[in-house]
């Protein structure tokens, strides 16, 4: 049976994004997808700084579900 996972290719190395099904030792084959495809951009950290936030009463009760505590 053959199973895909997907992994990154950098500076010489396969880093796995998925989990194998397998616990020990196995031979395994890397595909290389055609050179027409984007390469993977590293995402930046802090992107949507500042553009997310939280209310202070989050926590707070809603009135709407008063009748039912």
């Amino acid at each position: 049976m053959q199973t895909t996972v997907k992994g990154i290719y950098e500076n010489g190395k396969v880093t796995l994004t998925g989990t194998p099904p397998v616990q020990s030792r196995t031979e395994v084959v890397v595909t290389f997808p055609d050179k027409g495809t984007k390469p993977i951009k590293k995402r930046k950290a802090g992107i949507l700084k500042a553009k997310i936030w939280m209310a202070d009463d989050f926590d707070e009760p809603l009135d709407d579900l008063k009748e039912y505590m």
